[in-house]
């Protein structure tokens, strides 16, 4: 079974939902507390046992190269003031990972900025990683999760999580037949369906392995609403050639695309960390009005 090496991350989006702050600054540079949005992607990914990073950007994005780059005036005035512990901090960064970046010209969907890595992947199998979701795991990462199954599968597999009925309407849907606890043999997908059109309360989470086949069903997906190629229906497509699975994984997933969820993921990890628990605790419990 080929190893999975590489992952893709597209970041080409436009951030509309964050405006005005997107306006000149990447929505994948919004920071958890003191970490961007990214950077969490992309330790899930090199925690997983990827180590080949292909980033999608677009117009807007430089942002995000110049953080994974090296930064010598910072590092140098870091050790004439003796900031050592940062030191570290932003050096790690810098040698996180072998990251690639590809442009994606043209807003065209999702679809379409996976198969931009198309060069780069190869003929192998690949994670593809989606920044607007953060997910917190307790001990094997998602994409790990993903990854295992795949060596026992061999075929591409989806992250899926329980959809409450209001939300229905803001995933992908899935219909698929339980093969094992939490593995499901996909029979269906439905790009943001009604609540009475969805096959199920079940749906996708922007975690994904795909066999290289994929590319070949993006480039015969024809694009849909807004000239946008869309990821699901190439999907959707490669059900009919071979066999997809999804995966109830294990762990808790933020959606940070949009506010609320963003907020949660700020709250959550800084009631993980050891230096902000206490005070952000103390903060909640004394707050008028709360």
């Amino acid at each position: 079974m080929t190893m999975i090496r590489k992952g893709v991350i597209p970041a080409a989006g436009l951030g509309t939902r964050f405006l005005p702050a997107t306006k000149s600054m990447p929505k994948e540079m919004l920071p958890i507390i003191d970490k961007p949005l990214i950077q969490f992607v992309i330790e899930e990914a090199i925690n997983s046992g990827i180590g080949d990073i292909i980033i999608i950007t677009g117009k807007g994005k430089r942002a995000i190269e110049d953080y994974f780059d090296t930064s010598p005036e910072l590092e140098n005035h870091l050790i004439r003031t003796k900031k050592y512990e940062l030191l570290r901090a932003v050096q790690d960064i810098a040698s996180l990972a072998d990251i690639h970046y590809i442009r994606q010209k043209e807003p065209k969907g999702l679809g379409d900025a996976v198969l931009k890595a198309e060069k780069h992947i190869g003929d192998e199998p690949f994670a593809v990683l989606l920044g607007d979701d953060i997910i917190m795991s307790s001990a094997t990462p998602c994409t790990k999760q993903l990854m295992d199954l795949f060596e026992r599968y061999g075929h591409s597999i989806i992250a899926v999580e329980e959809v409450p009925n209001e939300k229905i309407s803001d995933y992908g849907i899935i219909k698929g037949r339980e093969t094992e606890h939490s593995v499901y043999r996909l029979e269906e997908i439905i790009e943001k369906p009604s609540l009475e059109e969805a096959p199920s309360t079940i749906g996708t989470v922007g975690r994904y392995i795909f066999t290289p086949e994929i590319f070949n069903c993006i480039k015969e997906t024809p694009p849909g609403k807004g000239n946008e190629v869309q990821l699901t229906d190439a999907i959707r497509m490669l059900m009919e050639r071979e066999e997809v699975y999804a995966y109830a994984f294990k762990g808790k997933r933020y959606d940070a695309g949009n506010k609320v969820g963003y907020i949660e993921a700020i709250l959550d990890f800084a009631l993980e960390r050891a230096d902000l628990r206490e005070a952000i605790l103390s903060y909640l419990q004394h707050k008028d009005n709360y």
